[in-house]
């Protein structure tokens, strides 16, 4: 990946998936490839964020739950709840079970029926209770499980734009970035973040770092099989799709760094 097509990728990165002022110059698949590819850079500094946002409560005397619900709070606000919206938008096309065509039409409905709205309650509720418990066990924890959940969920969103994943749609940012990466790239960038995060545990302790990479392998392997639940079901992904991948990743690599 040579230098401007690399800033293209980090461009496209931050101005799809963040609110970060970042304009997009060039809408093509080559950009598509490079910005999927970067896209847990991204999600760094959305964990970023999302630990000051709890750490800086905690500081100031709030309580592991209220700093937890900051460190929610935060990606939703940084990402516009886009991908929020896409995980209801998914619950309810899944829970439907109309056929694909009409599956698709209810998720790009502007409404939340009842399968997303239940979706929504217990992912986010999975999420604070998870953080919770980190930032019981101190700022510098709970900080950390934020970042690698952050990390984590947009290093979802690489593996779901590799090769042989086709799009649901003709348009929308599912068919820009359907498919784009190299699968050999997605699983390099996988094993990459995954080492980060047990990087990230050993600052906690030897027996940390196995349990925040396992954390962050967890999620991933639940983010792969939601998306291979809507490739049967809605014969592609979408931009929905991509929403829904990367907060249920996010959640189990939350969960899994409580357990254990």
């Amino acid at each position: 990946m040579n230098p401007s097509t690399a800033l293209h990728g980090v461009r496209f990165a931050f101005g799809t998936l963040t609110v970060f002022p970042a304009r997009i110059t060039r809408w093509d698949r080559a950009t598509a490839r490079a910005g999927m590819t970067l896209a847990p850079l991204a999600g760094l500094a959305v964990g970023l964020c999302a630990a000051a946002a709890g750490a800086g409560l905690r500081a100031l005397g709030a309580g592991a739950l209220l700093a937890a619900v900051g460190s929610v709070a935060a990606p939703a606000l940084l990402t516009r709840g886009l991908h929020l919206d896409g995980l209801a938008d998914v619950a309810d096309g899944l829970g439907s079970a109309k056929p694909a065509e009409e599956a698709l039409r209810i998720m790009k409905r502007s409404d939340i029926g009842p399968f997303g709205v239940v979706t929504l309650l217990f992912c986010l509720l999975a999420q604070i209770a998870a953080l919770s418990r980190l930032f019981e066990d101190g700022w510098a924890r709970g900080a950390a499980g934020a970042v690698v959940a952050a990390l984590t969920a947009r290093t979802a969103l690489t593996l779901a734009s590799r090769r042989g994943v086709a799009a649901a749609r003709p348009d929308g940012l599912g068919a820009v970035v359907a498919g784009t990466v190299a699968g050999w790239g997605a699983l390099a960038v996988a094993a990459l973040v995954t080492a980060v995060c047990a990087g990230t545990g050993g600052l906690f302790g030897p027996w940390s770092a196995p349990h925040f990479a396992l954390a962050a392998v967890a999620g991933l392997g639940a983010a792969e099989v939601l998306l291979r639940r809507c490739l049967r079901r809605f014969g592609g992904v979408t931009g929905d799709v991509f929403g829904a991948v990367a907060e249920g990743c996010a959640t189990v690599t939350l969960v899994a760094l409580t357990l254990g």
